[in-house]
């Protein structure tokens, strides 16, 4: 049984890993900034007011979890504002950032003292991040936020290999949540697949860009 914690958990993908993790028995903290009913119905604990774009909205979440070892972090919240050369809003643009890149650093940098070794950390980021698999061009806040989380990933392996802690970029696939209008396969389907890679995850294939289907990916 592992003590699971997951960023983002009120819908969605998110929504779909609490739920099982809780299936499969293991002990489920989900942060969000406002728990939906649906969350609360998994039975999981839950801390609510966690803006991961916030030093505040973190700092609450540390001091819940006090010093209780984390044993998989899922840092999974993140959004998407569409735009395309002509639509680009930089302010927008920024608060991806906000979210995407920097909220994983933070959380994870909040909780550094929740993990030991053999924790792992998964960064849910995305294919669009990668500059090699960019065949379309548009949406250049998601994609520059997501190439960036790549990089804070990497570093994060670099900075906590040493201290027995893996951590992974995974790609969940096209997914058919609010964020995509609906289209993808299901955020049950994908959350399983991020369940077993995060499952497969050791020091060992640590720093990896994994499609949630069990293929690397090119950064």
């Amino acid at each position: 049984m592992a003590t699971v914690l997951v960023t983002g958990c009120n819908r969605g993908i998110g929504l779909e890993l609490v739920r099982q993790y809780m299936a499969r028995g293991d002990r489920v903290t989900g942060a969000c900034r406002n728990a939906s009913r649906e969350l609360e119905e998994t039975g999981c604990r839950i801390v609510a007011g966690v803006d991961v774009a916030s030093d505040d909205g973190v700092a609450i979440l540390a001091q819940a979890l006090g010093d209780e070892r984390i044993g998989v972090l899922v840092n999974n919240a993140g959004i998407l504002r569409g735009d395309t050369l002509e639509s680009v809003d930089f302010d927008a643009m920024l608060e991806q950032y906000r979210v995407n890149t920097i909220g994983p650093l933070r959380v994870t940098r909040a909780l550094r003292g929740n993990l030991g070794r053999g924790s792992k950390v998964g960064i849910v980021t995305s294919r669009v991040g990668s500059i090699d698999d960019n065949g379309s061009g548009n949406n250049y806040g998601y994609r520059c936020s997501k190439a960036a989380a790549n990089m804070v990933g990497k570093n994060l392996h670099h900075d906590l290999s040493a201290a027995g802690i893996a951590v992974a970029l995974l790609h969940p696939g096209l997914v058919a949540t609010d964020m995509t209008g609906g289209t993808g396969i299901s955020p049950a389907a994908a959350a399983s697949g991020l369940i077993d890679r995060l499952d497969e995850l050791s020091l060992e294939n640590s720093g990896g860009f994994w499609h949630a289907e069990g293929y690397t990916l090119p950064w």
